[in-house]
């Protein structure tokens, strides 16, 4: 005959893993993350319901699912942000402020991390972490003013200002992970006979590959939704961002919300894409990172 203790250690062993792996589940931290997603999930179907109405629909029940779906509204902002034009400059600055970032800010931290031992690479260190803490509307005016002068108020200048603003940033994590990568790598490369420049480009960059793709991916959002720096350095209509673009939809009396959602979409459309197809590696690079 089975004592109680034996027939629940039974029950336990016979219990299948996934069974048991259930009842482990973190009910505050599970409503944490549903509330979290809410108010994402709450804002993007408003988005996308108003994008598919009519003025009419949305002034009656703004919530409510479209009775009849308008995609004259995607044709109209098409029509009236000059949408593959703002696409191709948007695409331009961001593609420029991701390369040029990853591939300058990166070199900067690692000659400072490997050098901190010096007074003027670690002074060079707080000086960029300093620049953290200076709004960009107190320099907005002099930045303005110079890049007018050079002749640089167009994509590239703003793809380049990109690079320069990141850099306090992208050096203070990039300094971090690179004190993290064992010198004796370096040391190795250099006894080979492998330049300074060598050893960077053959051994340091490819186990940067995590940190690039956290720096690649914060570089890229901010590049492509950012509103500020387009609209004070960018002086011809013409070259205008996805982001400034939708300004054409507002004016002093009205706006026109439908054609505007509609317009929200398609300029969040391509980044969304294209993380759907690079999250696999940007999972990847991520999770390196944190075997590392």
């Amino acid at each position: 005959m089975s004592t109680p203790t034996q027939t629940t250690a039974e029950v336990t062993a016979g219990t299948p893993a996934k069974v048991r792996r259930r009842t482990s589940i973190n009910i505050p931290l599970t409503l944490l993350v549903a509330v979290l997603s809410l108010t994402v999930l709450i804002p993007l179907y408003f988005t996308i319901v108003t994008a598919l109405k009519s003025s009419d629909q949305l002034s009656s029940n703004g919530m409510a699912l479209p009775t009849s779906i308008h995609l004259e509204n995607f044709a109209k902002a098409w029509t009236l942000t000059n949408f593959p034009n703002a696409l191709l400059i948007s695409g331009i600055v961001t593609v420029g402020a991701v390369i040029l970032t990853i591939l300058t800010n990166s070199l900067v931290a690692y000659a400072i991390a490997r050098n901190m031992h010096r007074p003027f690479f670690k002074a060079l260190y707080y000086f960029f972490i300093a620049a953290l803490f200076v709004p960009f509307p107190i320099i907005m005016l002099p930045v303005t003013k110079q890049m007018s002068i050079l002749g640089l108020d167009n994509p590239v200048g703003l793809f380049l200002l990109y690079t320069v603003y990141g850099l306090s940033f992208n050096i203070f994590v990039y300094t971090a992970f690179i004190k993290s990568i064992p010198a004796e790598l370096e040391e190795a490369a250099i006894m080979d006979g492998a330049s300074v420049w060598t050893t960077f480009r053959k051994v340091i960059f490819p186990v940067l590959t995590p940190m690039n793709a956290t720096v690649g991916i914060l570089t890229c959002l901010w590049a492509w939704n950012d509103f500020m720096l387009p609209l004070v350095i960018l002086s011809d209509p013409s070259t205008r961002t996805l982001p400034l673009v939708q300004f054409v939809f507002q004016n002093q009396f009205n706006t026109d919300y439908t054609t505007a959602f509609a317009s929200y979409l398609m300029a969040m459309a391509p980044l969304l894409l294209i993380y759907i197809f690079a999250q696999r590696w940007v999972i990847s690079g991520v999770m390196r990172g944190s075997v590392k």
